[in-house]
């Protein structure tokens, strides 16, 4: 979606001059949205020339009955859609290159591409792998032109530091949430000033999904209480929206949408889980059970890491046909990985026969019930035990940490190590010193001791 934007355009990659003058917002603009274009994609063609001016297509394994996770411009401009299953894009599209998906690059990308931007302007908070939320100080507030500059100055040190195949669209606002709209509105490559007098006339050109937290459930529920257009969502007052989110959220909507700042309330870790697309060869009980083991001890230690216990464990199995099964368990909160697999186990025998013919596609386990650390209740009659597990577990996580995932692991897990490799979600960054290992332990248990100062004799 591409609009004429309300302010001029950002200088070319070149140059960084300050721009003409611009009208003084009527709120000061505050942050400023970095949005990666195609990223995945971006990185690939950036890393490998091959690459460049080719449709390309991301997937999670090579399969021609995956989804499409990333495209590239070039897909893009040809019509393709993200999530799109392998076999009909190569039909829509059959110059197309499918590539296997490379987490940790991508991880390492980011973490460069954030070092370059925080030279420039202070990063907030990154809202995802491909999006970066910046603060803009005073000096910029009443001063369009000189953001203006500042995005092109952000996009030069990129181009320079990084290369040019890696763009992003720039959004400055009065918040973020108008910072994010103008990101979008501006892709790709572009740069927009949007506050909430410019937001007005690109109402009629808006959808209701359009507005970051709107998704379609939403979208029905505004529709079903007579708000069917961006220009009515615009127009609703702040009762009114907060009735149909049925929360103060809906009250934070307006502030946002009319330019006011209304901090987000951070979501509370609810669930921590894993999921994998199973390979052809491994569509079988064995291979199937074998790698929801492999997830498993994956949610475990990121569950310690992150200090919570769960008191819950789901497990998801889901069928060729789009037939699905599912089954929960709930006991006391904990982080014991072999009282986890107990579960599983249970969960597993207790499909029932209608299912267990069935060669499953995906998997996935969920540990819910979440409780932060400094919360819990320690059993009386478990604690000796626990103390002990928790030695153990740590152990692991530590020898793991240290010389590569899978180094050590539960027997379950056999034979699927290879399986369910580190995976980007939409709002979670993995940690590849968590999840394969941490090249800052230069593989050792313990530091390296000093070497003793050198002494000198006359």
């Amino acid at each position: 979606m591409r609009m004429p934007p309300p302010w001029p355009a950002a200088p070319p990659f070149d140059s960084v001059s300050l721009p003409p003058t611009l009208p003084a917002p009527a709120v000061p603009l505050r942050n400023l949205a970095i949005d990666f274009d195609s990223f995945f994609a971006a990185v690939e063609q950036q890393e490998r020339p091959e690459l460049r001016g080719q449709p390309v297509a991301i997937v999670p394994v090579l399969a021609e009955t995956t989804g499409c996770i990333a495209l590239s411009q070039e897909a893009k401009k040809l019509g393709l859609k993200r999530n799109a299953r392998v076999a009909e894009a190569r039909l829509a599209c059959p110059g197309l290159v499918v590539v296997e998906s490379r987490p940790e690059v991508y991880i390492a990308y980011h973490r460069r591409l954030r070092t370059v931007i925080e030279n420039c302007v202070p990063v907030k908070k990154a809202q995802s792998i491909d999006e970066l939320e910046c603060d803009l100080t005073a000096d910029f507030g009443d001063r369009p032109d000189r953001a203006v500059a500042l995005a092109a100055q952000i996009k030069a040190r990129l181009a320079a530091d990084i290369g040019t195949f890696v763009r992003c669209s720039i959004g400055i606002g009065p918040n973020w949430f108008l910072a994010k709209l103008a990101s979008d509105i501006c892709k790709p490559d572009g740069v927009l000033v949007l506050d909430a007098a410019a937001l007005v006339p690109l109402l009629p050109k808006l959808k209701l999904t359009d507005f970051t937290g709107i998704g379609e459930n939403l979208a029905v529920r505004l529709r079903d209480a007579g708000i069917v257009s961006a220009a009515e969502l615009h127009a609703a007052d702040s009762a009114r929206l907060r009735a149909i989110w049925g929360s103060v959220e809906g009250a934070r909507f307006h502030a946002w949408l009319h330019g006011d700042i209304q901090e987000r309330v951070a979501s509370p870790t609810r669930s921590i889980g894993h999921g994998h697309v199973l390979p052809p060869a491994a569509r079988n009980e064995t291979d199937a059970l074998a790698v929801l083991h492999r997830l498993l001890q994956k949610a475990a230690m990121r569950l310690r890491r992150s200090g919570h216990y769960a008191g819950s464990l789901h497990l998801s199995l889901r069928y060729g046909d789009d037939l699905r099964w599912a089954d929960e368990r709930k006991f006391n909160e904990t982080q014991d990985t072999l009282h986890f697999t107990h579960v599983l186990n249970e969960l597993w025998a207790a499909r029932p026969a209608s299912v267990r013919r069935r060669a499953p596609r995906q998997v996935g386990v969920l540990l819910g019930r979440l409780l932060e650390g400094a919360n819990l209740t320690a059993d009386l009659f478990e604690a000796e035990k626990n103390r002990h597990r928790s030695r153990l577990f740590s152990a692991v996580d530590t020898l793991n940490r240290t010389f590569g995932k899978n180094s050590v692991y539960f027997g379950g897990a056999h034979g699927a190590t290879g399986n369910a490799p580190m995976r980007i979600a939409f709002t979670r960054i993995p940690e590849p010193e968590l999840e394969d290992i941490d090249p800052s332990l230069g593989r050792r248990l313990r530091p390296r001791p000093e070497p003793p100062p050198e002494t000198f004799s006359d």
